[in-house]
């Protein structure tokens, strides 16, 4: 059995057993939290009935034992079956399903833009330690790093949108269109710039400083000075000697960090009103619509584990001393 074969199948029953921990741990505390989705719905709809709310939660399987509904939901998620959402009447699945793309758009540009811009920038600042280049660099990764996201998310929507009027700041496409062709495509890439732009800067800073650190660590290898006593350029020396080394814990950081960037896409796509699952997942916590909860963290977990199993691959594309482990 081929060494990567051999990797996913290990990983394959640990996954799944964490998986069920946390459905089952979601479910606990998604269920004790303060609330009633019956309540919320009735406050919503102006008002019901004791006969009625009754109703309601017989018919969601709120009446039963959390045990019992724990056992049932977990007999539904088994089957892929998400639950059917209080607040929006539809199922989960079809929810989700609608508010991924948007959700990926932002999130994939976004983590391409902070780790290809973030690498540069520590690659660049690591050439010349003590330049002012790198100075400057170190500095705009403290800023990025410390501000908040949805203060960031904010100080661009005031920058651009009322003192500077020249990008959108809310939603993914103009109301009056255009809605297909090239023309639509480019409409919801402008009005991607500021979300990717807000979610991209706090991890863009720490892409930056770790792969300033890390070059500077490789830089005073021997086998980099071995290489530029063989006569090797600079830039060949730079790039395809120290990066392919200094990158490994770069790329770490990109899969283990992926799980945090969803957490901030909840920020960024309520701040912009971008129509994605962060979005989906606020809504649905302020009307305690506990299927929908439970299915949007279920899926960021299992992308979460998807994405550290991706990362370990790429480690032995990457270094060839694990290639064959």
């Amino acid at each position: 059995m081929p060494p990567v074969i051999r990797m996913i199948v290990s990983r394959l029953a640990p996954s799944l057993l964490l998986v069920l921990a946390v459905v089952v741990l979601n479910f606990a505390l998604v269920h004790t939290a303060p609330g009633d989705p019956v309540e919320t719905i009735a406050g919503a709809s102006g008002g019901m009935s004791e006969e009625l709310k009754a109703e309601l939660r017989a018919d969601y399987g709120l009446d039963k034992p959390l045990p019992v509904q724990l056992g049932v939901y977990l007999s539904r998620v088994v089957q892929l079956d998400l639950g059917h959402s209080y607040f929006f009447n539809l199922p989960v699945t079809d929810l989700i399903a609608e508010r991924v793309p948007a959700t990926l758009l932002l999130v994939i540009s976004s983590v391409l833009c902070a780790f290809l811009i973030g690498t540069g920038l520590g690659v660049l600042a690591a050439r010349k330690p003590n330049g002012l280049l790198s100075q400057a660099i170190t500095v705009l990764s403290l800023v990025g790093f410390a501000a908040p996201v949805f203060w960031t998310g904010l100080m661009l929507m005031l920058t651009f949108g009322a003192w500077w009027p020249i990008l959108p700041v809310s939603d993914m496409q103009s109301i009056d269109g255009p809605y297909g062709g090239i023309a639509g495509v480019l409409d919801v890439l402008w009005h991607l710039v500021l979300p990717m732009v807000t979610l991209s800067m706090v991890y863009l800073a720490q892409y930056s400083r770790l792969a300033r650190a890390s070059m500077l660590e490789v830089m005073s290898a021997d086998f980099i000075r071995t290489a530029r006593a063989k006569g090797l350029a600079d830039g060949v020396v730079l790039y395809k000697h120290a990066l392919r080394n200094a990158i490994l814990p770069v790329v770490t950081i990109l899969g283990l960090q992926f799980g945090n960037v969803l957490a901030g896409a909840i920020l960024v796509e309520t701040v912009f009103n971008w129509p994605g699952l962060g979005r989906l997942a606020f809504e649905s916590v302020l009307r305690r619509d506990y299927p929908t909860i439970l299915g949007v963290l279920l899926l960021s977990a299992v992308v979460v584990l998807v994405m550290n199993l991706l990362t370990d691959l790429c480690y032995r594309l990457v270094d060839p001393r694990i290639q064959k482990r």
